[in-house]
């Protein structure tokens, strides 16, 4: 079953060619619908395949020659395709479950090393400080520069209490530095909440897994229990620093909040691959006002929620331009034990026919940060334009925003300005919408 995936092949038939290996000739290949050069270049593959074997210094394994083919042809497409045997293909089911065993980071790969997305709320990789925008050139001494991200993400991963050490480069740093982390079970809580003041309820989601939407109905019914309707002044949606997940959540979430309406439409490379995707199910928090939260860090899903939320005129947006990332990736499974491919299959537009890609989404309040010495130049993240390889943008990229978040409250000028608003105080000269009046069948 594909699933699509946001964040960052079927057989060799099925892609038109059937390739066959011969014991002491090159590859032969036939094309079932390829002209000279494709045959030229597959015979060249088969030659290079053969030398390989045949002249490498030490005898390699044919089945990792092929693996590594594959990565190589699938991750030059772009930042986010890629190729996962079938260990991976295993473990990122997992982490889509929301437990896995590791460190609680989410990366990305970048020019041969591994670059932080994002460390996950209340894991061990945000308690030792690492930060978005980081690059780990090493893992436990070992260089990163030609490991796969499959690779590099296992080296990471592994038992309870054992300790793993990553070499950092970070902006604003002169010197490599090491981090010692321990991993835990990671048990990603994808919807945390709580009240403030006795009239807004707070809710933040920090990835869409296959738990966000549950979590994110519970969110709205306990604080509907804490707080009566006649007192409720809104809801406050931080989705800063948010990787992204499952497209299929990221359209739960924005159900939770518009009854009806487009969510996201998805273009493929044919005018008829074009698919839309509408909001079901009804606004649970009824009409109240909503501002959402986003910064550099919120990508991919959570920019979907964003751009529909808002091109619906049903949430004011607060904080600093998004990533950018505005492509969706296929989960293409390949069959028993040949892992699966991550595809990237179509473009996303917000309800407004706008695309993200590389361009992210301006909030209509701009609010900085006042970030800690220690960590100014380091607080922005570069964004997808930044990204070698990355699909170019419609319009004009846009590159480069702040994503720190403090990590006490008070501090949080961002938060303070989502809730002065919704008590009705001047943010800029913003103003929350109300949910649009709708009519919704019994």
């Amino acid at each position: 079953m594909r699933k699509n995936w946001l964040f960052v092949l079927g057989s060799l038939t099925g892609v038109g060619l059937t390739l066959l290996v011969t014991q002491n000739g090159p590859l032969m290949a036939r094309a079932t619908a390829a002209g000279s050069d494709t045959y030229s270049q597959l015979n060249l593959f088969g030659e290079v395949f053969e030398r390989v074997k045949s002249d490498y210094v030490e005898k390699p394994e044919d089945s990792k020659l092929v693996e590594g083919a594959i990565n190589g042809m699938v991750s030059s497409l772009d930042p986010h395709s890629r190729y996962m045997n079938a260990k991976a293909w295993q473990e990122m089911q997992e982490t889509t479950s929301g437990e896995f065993g590791g460190l609680g980071i989410e990366v990305t790969m970048e020019d041969g090393l591994v670059k932080v997305v994002a460390p996950i709320d209340d894991t061990p990789a945000a308690k030792a400080g690492i930060l978005s925008g980081d690059l780990i050139t090493k893992i436990d001494g070992e260089a990163v520069q030609g490991l796969t991200l499959e690779q590099a993400v296992n080296k990471m991963k592994g038992a309870a209490d054992t300790k793993t050490k990553l070499t950092i480069v970070r902006k604003g740093k002169n010197q490599p530095f090491d981090v010692s982390i321990t991993r835990e079970i990671i048990r990603v809580k994808p919807v945390r909440y709580h009240t403030d003041g006795g009239d807004i309820g707070y809710i933040r989601i920090t990835s869409f897994n296959e738990q966000t939407t549950d979590g994110l109905h519970k969110a709205i019914a306990d604080v509907e229990k804490q707080i009566p309707q006649d007192k409720l002044a809104g809801f406050v949606l931080d989705l800063r620093n948010n990787p992204g997940g499952l497209l299929d959540q990221a359209v739960s979430v924005v159900s939770s909040f518009l009854a009806r309406g487009e969510v996201v439409s998805t273009r493929g490379r044919n005018p008829e691959e074009t698919q839309r995707f509408t909001a079901h199910g009804g606004d649970l928090t009824k009409g109240k006002p909503l501002v959402v939260l986003i910064n550099g860090g919120s990508a991919s899903a959570s920019e979907i929620v964003a751009g529909a939320l808002h091109d619906h005129k049903r949430a004011t947006l607060i904080g600093t331009r998004s990533f950018g990332k505005g492509s969706v990736q296929t989960i293409i499974p390949l069959g028993a034990g040949n892992g699966a491919l991550a595809l990237t299959t179509a473009r996303y537009f917000t309800p407004s026919g706008h695309s993200i890609q590389a361009e992210g989404i301006t909030p209509d309040v701009e609010v900085l940060q006042d970030v800690p010495d220690d960590l100014k130049g380091r607080s922005d993240t570069m964004g997808e334009a930044s990204m070698r390889g990355h699909l170019a943008a419609e319009g004009k990229e846009h590159t480069g925003s702040q994503s720190y978040v403090p990590p006490d409250e008070k501090n949080d000028k961002a938060l303070h300005a989502a809730y002065n608003l919704l008590r009705g105080g001047a943010t800029a000269n913003a103003v929350v919408p109300p949910a649009p009046k709708q009519t919704v069948p019994n």
